[in-house]
């Protein structure tokens, strides 16, 4: 591994942005930082003639992390049908029919596919079965949503399956029928697992999909992340053995915390076996510091749990009715988050509504009341909709907000398909980020890939602009709440310096003598740009220990 001086460009160091510096490496370490000639100087007394990496102008910093993402089930749809650009229903099916017609003759092996968009359906009932019949007649079909809190099948999986008007709904979930009671072909939530345990991914096919899923996420300048569902849930692949082989093959370049899986159907009873996971898998070489607490859904099928009814009478047909659905109830959630926080465990939250984001925040502060501060980082994700009351007690609690910036603009289905049914205060809570930050609370940036692209830059330029980039001035995105964006230094501290730190990567997510040598080099320094021109810039090689990873052709 020869010396490194990344040369000839601007420098972000994870804190603060430097205009001329370079960054020397030595093994897998930063050993120098500071004006050119001074880098060089330092880098030769050692005695080894450095390599130089000219950055060419553009921004020199930390490699990125993401601090929630769920690369097994992306680096599957990568390799099926991917329906995720898809502009409606037809488009999905011709895709899907493409897809079924280039596989040819594979018996009654399982359809795979996935990332098709709730609104491009009747939000109220989903896609059917006698839809996908059409294009996948004989052999049976899984079909997860992007979301991946949905999903689609065909009557032949029904069948495999024995869901039938009988079948009753599982207590989080449900099957959408038509008006005789029969199964329609849409499986929410929890009710996947009817159809999904039967689906048979071989641990090779799993392999080689997390495989594909890292070369992604480097090619964005991803080098660490948080896998935010490690285990087992419904329509959901565990990653777990796909991990273990990768790292007995010495193929894991990545920095990876795993989340495991809590069971909301069991009591803390369960905090034993998830440390004797933690354990095992930490002799194995990989992290599972962290547990996913699933707090509510989503807003799409107004599962996401909120203070008050949503409007007109809308409800989700279970359990929650109007005002959403809570998995967990808030003194059985008191009770997990502080046996979590006394194991040592990082309590990572799914929580959407204002009624998840106070539970989970209440949460924290019984385990803070209990055993006093700790250094497990606590992290709530989504955060849709956060209540003026509870943006500041992040930064009292010492609760990490995790602020995945593709979710905070308008034209999303999350934010389109709940729109109806919120009035207009809370039409208004809608990712107060800037809120949160201003507080003082830390933050880290995800992205939810695959159910949003894993580009750090793009989710950066929401994050400032509260809006997609677009290069068509007829197809511009107004700002959601632009007084709610966040500078450009603070989010690219969200996803370098604060997604480390929420990751506990300690000596990652930024550039200082003797942290780890995980460099990025952008092609152009997004400080010098426009703010409408953020997301533009691109990864032009990324490096993790020392070691490069990406290299744009």
């Amino acid at each position: 591994m020869s010396d490194l001086i990344f040369a000839n460009g601007r420098l972000f160091d994870g804190l603060k942005y430097h205009h001329d510096h370079a960054v020397g490496v030595r093994g897998q370490q930063i050993y120098a930082i500071g004006p050119l000639d001074r880098v060089r100087e330092e880098m030769a007394a050692g005695g080894n003639r450095a390599e130089e990496v000219d950055a060419a102008g553009g921004l020199v910093m930390p490699a990125f992390h993401d601090a929630h993402v769920h690369p097994l089930i992306g680096g599957l749809e990568l390799r099926s049908a991917l329906l995720t650009d898809c502009a409606g229903a037809e488009e999905c099916l011709s895709t899907i029919a493409d897809a079924v017609a280039a596989q040819g003759d594979v018996g009654q092996a399982w359809f795979r596919g996935g990332g098709w968009s709730l609104d491009h359906f009747d939000p109220s009932t989903g896609p059917t079965a006698e839809m996908l019949d059409r294009v996948v007649p004989h052999r049976p079909a899984f079909l997860p949503s992007n979301d991946h809190h949905n999903a689609w099948v065909n009557s032949r999986a029904l069948e495999l399956a024995g869901i039938d008007r009988d079948t009753p709904d599982p207590p989080d979930g449900w099957i959408e029928r038509d008006r005789d009671g029969n199964p329609t072909g849409t499986l929410r939530e929890a009710a996947a697992a009817l159809v999904h345990r039967l689906v048979d991914t071989t641990r090779e096919e799993k392999r080689a999909a997390l495989l594909d899923a890292q070369a992604h996420l480097h090619s964005w300048g991803i080098v660490g992340w948080q896998d935010a569902l490690v285990g087992g849930y419904a329509g959901i692949d565990d990653p777990t053995q796909a991990y273990l082989d990768l790292v007995e093959a010495d193929e894991l370049t990545a920095r990876v915390r795993l989340a495991l899986w809590w069971d909301r159907n069991r009591g803390v009873e369960q905090i034993e076996e998830l440390e004797a996971e933690r354990a095992r898998l930490g002799e194995a070489g990989l992290d599972a510091g962290s547990v996913k607490l699933m707090v509510d859904g989503v807003s799409e099928t107004l599962t996401m749990a909120v203070d008050e009814p949503y409007l007109g009478g809308a409800r989700c047909p279970c359990a929650g009715g109007e005002r959403g659905l809570a998995f967990m109830e808030p003194e059985q959630l008191d009770e997990a988050v502080c046996a979590l926080d006394a194991a040592g465990f990082q309590a990572h939250f799914h929580a959407l509504g204002d009624r998840a984001v106070r539970t989970s925040l209440d949460a924290i502060e019984a385990a803070r009341r209990r055993h006093g501060w700790s250094n497990q980082r606590h992290q709530l994700a989504h955060l849709q909709l956060v209540a003026p009351v509870d943006r500041n007690r992040f930064r009292l609690l010492g609760a990490i907000a995790n602020v995945e910036g593709m979710w905070a603009r308008y034209n999303t289905p999350a934010v389109q398909m709940v729109k109806p049914y919120l009035d207009e205060e809370r039409l208004e809570w809608q990712y107060p980020f800037a809120d949160i930050v201003d507080s003082g609370a830390l933050v880290a940036g995800g992205s939810d890939w695959p159910i949003n692209p894993p580009d750090p830059m793009e989710g950066i330029h929401v994050l400032v602009n509260r809006s997609s980039r677009s290069t068509d001035e007829s197809d511009e995105e107004p700002p959601m709440r632009d007084d709610q964006g966040l500078t450009l230094l603070q989010a690219l501290q969200a996803y370098t310096s604060g997604a480390a730190h929420a990751n506990h990567q300690e000596d990652s997510g930024n550039l200082r003598v003797g942290a780890s040598a995980d460099v990025l080099v952008l092609d152009r320094d997004p400080f010098d740009l426009h703010e409408d021109e953020i997301g533009s810039a691109e990864p032009v090689t990324a490096w993790a220990r020392g070691s490069e990873v990406y290299r744009r052709d």
